[in-house]
């Protein structure tokens, strides 16, 4: 008789933390490939389902798919996005769990939980461009903002450019900026990270890399501030003054054709008629294959741009899955023991 039990793998945050999965490299080479990958046409990408609970605080669901046809995997990623929540709540806006699923018999493989995963790769996504697009041998870095992205981003900054070694922090309260150092300092001995009292003037002037990752709508970041050379790295939705963009000598975004579609910064001067197709430099998986060139002069001020290739998460979280599977993490979970009418006890179980 044919062996009809379906089981797949669980793996909680904790399980991918302790396997090693919190490894920046290894998301960025991750990325990197999967966007070659999309580049040659091997992965199907459709769009993503969006359910917006409130207009006004943007609470949603998404749902995000992909499949990549050479590494047969198909994945989805079920996020939650509630800005309320720490407010409000006390606890964290976004949520998120992976399925991945094989697909030479259909069958699940993974549930994962996704958080780790998601905010991984928004930070991955920033380091992939600044390998390519800041100065290789920047020294300084300054936040504005000093929740989970901008700690993430100080972690995938310094894994793309070994040679940071000064981070300025600005936040909305002195309390915020605190922590951020009582727990980054550990973590990057070599890294001196300074609080600059809520100053967002002092932590990003002169800074070779700008990273803003905030919730706030507002235009933050102020052009003046940006120094010859600087890369800047914008994580949210609305964080800088126009001016800024139009500063920099280059613009890239992760997927032009979709960002002009949100809410960030140049979105807004796009659909305001301030900024065209023509203005953007390049999407950045063009960077990286070569298509188009990265940094080419010491002085540029470059902007980069990304609003989340859901791909690149699920070619992220297969690789986690690889890693916590050959590290021996994760719980088995069986789905089913036997098809529904195999049932020895089905006819006890029939509700009528």
């Amino acid at each position: 008789m044919p062996n009809h039990q379906i089981h797949c793998q669980y793996f909680s945050q904790e399980d991918l933390l302790a396997a090693g999965c919190l490894d920046v490299r290894m998301a960025m080479d991750a990325a990197e490939n999967a966007m070659k990958a999309y580049d040659d046409g091997e992965v199907m990408f459709p769009d993503k389902i969006v359910q917006i609970f409130d207009d006004a605080t943007q609470e949603r669901i998404n749902c995000l798919p992909a499949t990549f046809r050479q590494d047969k995997i198909c994945g989805v990623k079920w996020v939650s996005v509630f800005p309320p929540n720490p407010i409000k709540h006390g606890i964290q806006n976004l949520s998120a769990v992976i399925i991945l699923s094989e697909i030479e018999h259909g069958l699940p493989i993974a549930f994962m939980e996704g958080t780790l995963c998601s905010n991984i790769r928004v930070g991955a996504m920033g380091a992939i461009a600044a390998k390519y697009l800041a100065r290789p041998e920047a020294r300084t870095i300054g936040l504005i903002g000093a929740g989970e992205q901008a700690k993430m981003h100080l972690l995938a900054m310094k894994t793309a450019l070994p040679s940071l070694k000064q981070c300025r922090v600005a936040a909305k309260t002195v309390p915020e900026e605190n922590q951020f150092v009582r727990e980054m300092s550990p973590i990057l001995a070599d890294v001196e990270i300074t609080a600059t009292g809520t100053d967002l003037e002092r932590a990003v002037s002169e800074a070779e890399v700008i990273v803003t990752a905030t919730s706030a709508q507002a235009p933050l970041l102020q052009a003046d501030w940006v120094a010859p050379g600087a890369f800047y790295s914008h994580v949210g939705g609305w964080e800088d003054e126009y001016a800024v963009a139009k500063l920099c000598d280059k613009i890239v975004c992760d997927d032009w054709d979709t960002v002009k579609h949100r809410t960030q910064t140049v979105s807004r001067m796009y659909q305001a008629g301030e900024l065209s197709d023509t203005d953007i430099h390049a999407n950045l998986v063009a960077i990286v294959t070569g298509e188009r060139p990265g940094r080419e002069h010491a002085d540029e001020r470059i902007y980069f741009n990304a609003v989340g290739l859901a791909y690149t998460d699920i070619a992220i979280a297969y690789a986690m899955f690889q890693r916590a599977s050959e590290a021996g993490f994760g719980q088995d979970l069986r789905i089913q023991k036997e098809m529904i009418f195999e049932h020895a006890h089905l006819k006890n179980w029939v509700r009528w």
